[in-house]
């Protein structure tokens, strides 16, 4: 016999809206409904300003689609614990959508250091930058294995070892939303072996400690290309979003029971989810207004005379992943044939510069050659 979940939600429906009968009813709800909503409100309008400004001085395509996938973060996580909070009975459902966006941020932020590192090597080529990279230790807890940066299969290890993320993240939430739907994923109690939570928080755990691991190597590696771009302070933007939400639902948690105590409509399971949801939705105005420096537009300013480029294609290369599965293509191809020396679907083995994802050919019709440079594509998009 399957075990199921008991309910998290108490039985009684609150079917008042907001407005109950032409008064306000300022009980505790009502009050985090409204700083929540203004709160969300204050870090869309932050986010949207950050983003039109990359939008309109979109001077290098290649960089500023990832910054802007980046930037989506805040206002993103500040509208799902918006209506998590509204419709805290569905807030599972609304929480396992919303961690799949730290995947594709992290993804996003590995490729836009793949970017800046090539900007900075001769030719626009990372693996320029890359031939005085002297043979090294991985990072802790593997650092009695060492590695030699040149050697393309460890490139592309670095970049499937974050991508992978993106592949898996989403996969645990659908199947994590399937569970739920039939009262067996029972993420209330997590350590509790009879229910789906803690083998999808065993797989995330895994998945997502390799990506860090991938994402660290690879910015130790090129610490030195990267200095004068505030690396550090963009990836702390991004993971101190995650480390907040994750320490602040543990703490709730502990408080179950002790400081937080049921009422005719919330169980003390709806107030914590409730009270994560509402300091998410507060703590990502600081979160919008921290990358908006971190993430600054000034870094791509327009030559004087330059028109504003159009916001529409920005827009669309930042909703546009294809770029992540012909790299997540590039990747899986060198594994399984690049390094057996055999040739599938008349493709060359790929080299260092394919390892970043720049320079060279990715597609998988035949890895088709990026040879328009980031100025020239910034021109076109100024005269759209």
């Amino acid at each position: 016999m399957v075990a199921t979940c008991p309910s998290d939600n108490s039985t009684a429906v609150d079917q008042s809206s907001f407005w109950d009968s032409g008064n306000l009813n300022w009980d505790a709800h009502r009050i985090g409904w409204a700083i929540a909503g203004g709160c969300t409100a204050v870090t869309v309008i932050i986010s949207f300003i950050s983003c039109l400004r990359h939008c309109r001085n979109y001077t290098k395509p290649r960089e500023q689609r990832q910054i802007l996938r980046i930037l989506y973060m805040p206002p993103v996580y500040a509208v799902i614990s918006f209506l998590s909070y509204r419709f805290f009975r569905d807030y599972t459902y609304y929480s396992l959508i919303e961690v799949v966006y730290e995947a594709l941020t992290l993804s996003a932020f590995l490729l836009l250091l793949i970017e800046f590192v090539a900007d900075s090597a001769s030719g626009h080529r990372a693996e320029n930058a890359m031939v005085r990279k002297d043979k090294r230790p991985l990072l802790f807890p593997l650092c009695f294995w060492r590695y030699r940066p040149t050697k393309p299969y460890f490139m592309y290890s670095v970049k499937w070892a974050v991508l992978q993320y993106a592949v898996i993240r989403p996969a645990v939430s659908l199947a994590g939303i399937i569970c739920q739907a039939f009262n067996v994923l029972c993420d209330s109690e997590s350590f509790n072996v009879h229910f789906a939570n803690v083998y999808l928080e065993a797989v995330d755990f895994v998945s997502i400690s390799i990506a860090l691991y991938g994402l660290l190597l690879f910015y130790a590696l090129t610490k030195e290309e990267l200095a004068g771009r505030r690396p550090l302070a963009k990836f702390l933007s991004i993971k101190l979003i995650v480390i907040f939400t994750f320490y602040q639902s543990f703490v709730f948690s502990a408080l179950s029971g002790k400081v937080l105590k049921a009422t005719k409509y919330w169980t003390v399971t709806d107030i914590e989810d409730g009270l994560n949801a509402l300091a998410i939705c507060i703590e990502m105005i600081l979160f919008s207004a921290l990358m908006m420096w971190s993430f600054s537009s000034n870094e791509y300013t327009r030559k004087p005379g330059t028109p504003a480029t159009s916001v529409w294609r920005p827009l669309w290369d930042s909703i546009n992943y294809a770029d992540f599965a012909v790299e997540i293509f590039g990747s899986l191809h060198f594994f399984f044939c690049g390094t057996s020396g055999k040739q599938v679907w008349n493709i060359d083995r790929p080299d260092f510069g394919q390892a970043f994802g720049v320079g060279g050919d990715t597609s998988p019709s035949g890895y088709k050659r990026r040879i328009v440079h980031d100025a020239e594509e910034s021109e076109d998009y100024s005269n759209q």
